[in-house]
């Protein structure tokens, strides 16, 4: 059976990226890994990293079919050559056509998933494009209304998995933002994607409360009553295994996550530093709801460390990713 097929971006080319995509690809040998990025950068990394592994140059996605169990690097030319650290709005559209040409590939069925190194949002939009995430970009790109953000990461008790229900919002605009029918949407995208994805064939979904206490009855707070609950009722009359509102800062035990396969959280920082403390530097970003596989790393493009020279960046979080990919693109409910 042939092994997954991965494309996996090289990210913000002065950031660390384009050396853990490499590292990681190298090291992985249960997957067929396409790196997209400027393939004289990275040709020039595989000099000093494994000479005797130099990347393929490709000039398109449907030469990757020719070179099965070789690593290639299909070739998104920079503008300028990018030095460690600094950041050159010159090469924003080429860490776009890095994108680009990986969705176009995945939706084309030429690789089975994608696999996105950290990018430097602000280079991009200095570059003159309007950009505010991998995630927009991929929802934009392929037409999908709505995704849904969640990472995932093996703690010392097994696997967690954290969704939310609202993602990049200020604080005060959280408790707007979370509707019955966005709920629902959400809802429907983990039940699905659990299934179809991860081959989980019932899957167990927790959802947190917005408030403290899921609200303490109503008395810090009416979302858990007006909105979470009917969203869980409508959710478990569909024969779903949707139980809560919890409250989020009990919830997060292994005595209780145990027995969940995903967490609901209300809000970005209601559920990620609690998974980010279990299993930084090994967990992965996981769109769902898109019509095709994404995967990326659980930091960002460190361009401290990329300055700091070779060695210094750790990739065990873009094997991780690619590794989920690779599960989920082999997935049976």
């Amino acid at each position: 059976m042939n092994r997954p097929r991965i494309a996996v971006t090289c990210g913000e080319p002065a950031g660390i990226g384009p050396e853990i995509a490499l590292r990681a690809a190298l090291e992985l040998a249960d997957a067929d890994c396409l790196l997209v990025g400027d393939a004289a950068q990275v040709k020039a990394l595989a000099m000093l990293i494994a000479p005797a592994r130099v990347p393929r140059a490709i000039g398109s996605a449907a030469e990757f079919a020719q070179h099965r169990n070789a690593l290639c690097v299909l070739d998104c030319p920079l503008a300028i050559p990018a030095r460690p650290g600094e950041l050159d709005a010159r090469n924003g559209a080429a860490v776009l056509r890095m994108l680009d040409v990986a969705i176009d590939a995945a939706m084309a069925g030429q690789v089975d998933a994608i696999v996105t190194a950290p990018v430097q949002k602000s280079a991009i939009n200095d570059a003159g494009f309007a950009f505010t995430g991998h995630t927009e970009y991929l929802a934009e790109r392929t037409g999908t209304p709505r995704v849904v953000m969640m990472l995932a990461g093996e703690t010392g008790h097994g696997m967690l998995r954290v969704a939310l229900a609202t993602t990049h919002l200020a604080l005060a605009d959280v408790p707007a933002a979370i509707t019955l029918e966005g709920l629902g949407a959400t809802l429907d995208i983990l039940q699905r994607d659990l299934v179809r994805r991860f081959g989980i064939a019932e899957p167990q979904i927790f959802v947190t409360g917005l408030n403290p206490h899921a609200g303490e009855g109503g008395y810090l707070g009416r979302e858990e009553i007006d909105v979470i609950t009917p969203a869980i009722e409508l959710a478990r009359a569909r024969g779903w295994q949707v139980s809560g509102p919890y409250p989020a800062d009990t919830l997060f035990q292994p005595r209780h996550l145990e027995q969940a396969d995903c967490v609901l959280a209300m809000y970005h920082d209601q559920g990620l530093p609690v998974l980010k403390h279990a299993t930084f530097g090994r967990g992965v970003n996981v769109t769902l709801g898109l019509p095709i596989i994404r995967t990326s790393v659980d930091h960002g493009t460190a361009l401290d460390l990329a300055a700091a020279g070779l060695g210094n960046a750790d990739h065990g979080s873009m094997i991780e990713a690619i590794r989920v990919a690779c599960r989920m693109a082999t997935a049976h409910p």
